[in-house]
């Protein structure tokens, strides 16, 4: 496993960590033992870092998380958490100080954390950005012990270019991946120059960059690769980063034709993320032992070479730019 320093914090992160959205809720069938199994293989692996949400099975996957932490007493397992979501509606208002008291609080409890290691604001309406007094707050919180950091996750490069002018955000999760190279051309380098540490989520565009589905893939109806392809229930670039699917399986087929010899396609697609020096590390999800082991051993392989990375360029200039580029 290899380790990057996340921003101006005093953590040292595995460049592939977890991502705890799918064994919370929204990604189809799941089992405790076999969660908590994909997490220990995670600690095994190296992994020192495990990204989740008060939302992500309304409060379930901290409680696993939790549970992980009790079984390895002796290991460093940082946590970052997200709140905003639980708001009924989302306003900029319900960025209240007593909503994210309460909210933190009740990651507290789920973690059973004395100080959450990060919270993140949950993709909150883009006027919240411009509210310093939300920012304030969250630094009330840090005085108060509540939190040892605070970061957002955001849809857009707008949004996370706006959210690192507030001097102690010290992280910004963005999606990036093969189907995402907008953060890359408009936010990697301002976040490299204000030291702010990158998150890159939804890594493998909802698992499309597996190489795995095809045409006649299907996903059952809690999962929200069935149920918020037009952005149903959230953002739709949360789901197959927003691509088309048919348009986005002919260019995974194109994008096998690069894939090195001895990497399978998701540790490829996790390879490609980590080639940008600027991003503190990938999230992909794993729902069990083999998925997480494969996603980990990603950082110990090599780098790709110059005509592989123009290669991506070239597949994304072609298939996806002009459907998705100027939305995120």
């Amino acid at each position: 496993m290899q380790y990057r320093q996340l921003g101006r914090t005093d953590m040292r992160v595995a460049t592939i960590s977890f991502g705890a959205w799918a064994i919370g809720s929204a990604w189809g069938p799941v089992d405790d033992d076999t969660s908590l199994a994909a997490l220990n293989k995670a600690i095994e692996m190296g992994v020192n870092f495990i990204d989740t949400a008060d939302v992500y099975g309304d409060g379930h996957s901290e409680k696993l998380i939790a549970k992980l932490k009790k079984d390895h007493p002796r290991d460093t397992i940082y946590v970052a958490t997200k709140a905003g979501r639980r708001l009924p509606k989302q306003i900029p208002e319900g960025y209240s100080r007593e909503n994210l008291n309460t909210w933190v609080d009740r990651s507290l409890q789920n973690l059973e954390m004395d100080a959450l290691d990060l919270l993140q604001l949950h993709c909150p309406p883009s006027a919240v950005y411009e509210m310093s007094e939300v920012f304030g707050i969250l630094d009330d919180l840090v005085t108060a012990g509540k939190l040892r950091y605070y970061g957002v996750s955001v849809e857009t490069t707008d949004e996370a270019l706006r959210a690192i002018q507030h001097p102690n955000v010290q992280s910004v999760q963005i999606i990036f991946n093969m189907f995402r190279l907008k953060p890359a051309e408009e936010f990697l380098d301002a976040a490299k120059a204000a030291q702010v540490g990158i998150l890159a989520r939804v890594p493998l565009a909802s698992g499309l960059l597996t190489g795995k589905m095809t045409p006649n893939s299907t996903f059952s109806k809690d999962d929200h690769r069935s149920y918020n392809r037009n952005g149903e229930s959230f953002d739709k670039g949360e789901t197959f980063s927003g691509v088309p699917y048919d348009r986005a399986l002919e260019a995974v087929e194109e994008l096998k034709k690069l894939k090195p010899d001895g990497m399978t396609m998701t540790q490829f697609a996790l390879r490609w993320i980590l080639m940008f020096d600027a991003v503190t590390c990938a999230i992909p999800g794993a729902k069990t032992p083999q998925q997480e082991e494969d996603n980990a051993r990603t950082a110990d392989l090599p780098d790709l070479s110059s005509e592989v990375m123009e290669g991506v360029r070239r597949v994304y200039d072609e298939y996806v730019r002009e459907l998705i580029h100027s939305q995120w």
